[in-house]
């Protein structure tokens, strides 16, 4: 080989490096800035997570928004935004108004154990019922279920006085009032399963529909701010009050007996 052909092949040879080594400059730094560009999109999302993460987390729940949406009033209600139920003979010249939360388990056993001489009086005219529906229970372990069960309520006697109180009884029976620590009450599934033990109720597709819809949800919680701005002096359930004064002074009146005092001496007063 001459020295001008040996001269030309290391010439050639100088020049493939030259062109490798700018072709691998050229992918390293391809290569920093595709990881610079990811890591700029990476901490974009995670912006726009924590960002869309704060805006979610300041949006009212659901029962929160209920409090300012337009009331649906269920039928058989009177009043601002149908929070006055009162259910009862016309004769009857007295009207005996009852607090009750739906997940309260006192209420549950006044309801078990009183309920059918309460209806009986209910239907002989001794008196008129007048419901206040309240939620308190809740707030107590950031439930839904008394929420949720006062709404359903609500979708009951929007179909009659009378599905309503045979719902709430349901609602309040050994079987399927559940233990106040188990929320099963937010479960619209759960309430339409007690309410298909109801004649009226049973696969009835107006009432689901409300159930599932939440038709009555922000009636709900207007009722509920009946009861927490009650001028009754009740602060907790059951509460029973006549002519403007509590008749049970704190005692749940869990006795026929006791019921019956209590309530025939206001009936007289």
């Amino acid at each position: 080989m001459s020295k001008r052909n040996s001269q030309a092949s290391k010439s050639a040879a100088r020049e493939r490096l030259r062109q490798e080594r700018e072709r691998q400059a050229k992918r390293a730094k391809a290569k920093r800035q595709g990881i610079v560009a990811g890591s700029v999109v990476l901490v974009l999302a995670a912006a726009g997570g924590i960002g869309y993460a704060v805006v979610q987390g300041n949006k009212p729940s659901h029962w929160e928004a209920a409090k300012d949406a337009k009331v649906v009033a269920p039928a058989n209600t009177t009043g601002k935004n149908g929070t006055t139920v009162v259910i009862g003979k016309a004769s009857a010249k007295k009207t005996l108004k009852v607090y009750e939360d739906p997940r309260c388990p006192v209420c549950a056993q006044f309801e078990q154990t009183v309920g059918a001489t309460f209806k009986k009086d209910l239907d002989a005219g001794k008196y008129k019922f007048q419901y206040v529906g309240a939620t308190f229970i809740d707030s107590h372990d950031n439930g839904e279920g008394s929420k949720n069960a006062l709404s359903a309520l609500g979708a009951a006697l929007n179909v009659s006085d009378d599905a309503f109180l045979q719902y709430k009884t349901a609602l309040y029976s050994a079987k399927w009032h559940p233990d106040e620590t188990q929320d099963k009450f937010k479960d619209d599934a759960y309430l339409i399963k007690v309410a298909n033990t109801v004649p009226a109720l049973k696969n009835n597709a107006q009432f689901q529909n409300a159930v599932k819809k939440g038709t009555y949800d922000a009636w709900a919680m207007a009722m509920s701010k009946t009861f927490d701005d009650n001028k009754d002096g009740v602060t907790g359930t059951p509460g029973f009050v006549m002519d403007g004064k509590q008749l049970n002074n704190g005692s749940p009146l869990l006795t026929v007996a006791d019921f019956n005092k209590v309530v025939g001496a206001a009936l007289k007063a």
